[in-house]
């Protein structure tokens, strides 16, 4: 991406508005055809389309996990989410919240790759954001 970040800044709006409204229409439109997504340095992530990434979402949903984004930070062609996860467990009715991080990495205007993080330290590192706060 070019020095100018007024693209990246829009685009991490339009993701933190899709994600926060579990709008999986609007987050398609954000998604490279062949975005990958998985754990840092897998070189063979297990989702390698949007169809993938997409599904991963509606199956995340549909076993109850709901996800509030707390932030989103821009650093070049990548972007920093902070997300408040909680789950409920369909057969007791209990439930967790946990933090998590993914970085995007932006290419040609779109998310072309997501690895998801349980430490935000490591996160913002790999995001290029290593000692700012969300």
């Amino acid at each position: 991406m070019s020095g100018d970040s007024r693209p990246a800044e829009r685009l991490a709006a339009l993701i933190g508005q899709a994600l926060g409204a579990a709008d999986l229409d609007a987050y398609a439109d954000l998604l490279h055809p062949q975005v990958r997504w998985g754990a840092p340095g897998d070189p063979s992530p297990p989702c390698q389309s949007r169809a993938q990434v997409l599904a991963w979402y509606r199956a995340g949903r549909e076993a109850g996990t709901r996800a509030r984004v707390t932030e989103t930070v821009v650093s070049g062609d990548r972007i920093l989410v902070g997300l408040r996860i909680s789950s409920v467990q369909a057969d007791s009715g209990a439930g967790d919240e946990s933090d998590r991080w993914q970085v995007l990495t932006v290419r040609d205007g779109l998310v072309a790759d997501i690895r998801g993080f349980d430490n935000r330290d490591e996160a913002a590192a790999t995001a290029g954001i290593a000692g700012q706060t969300g």
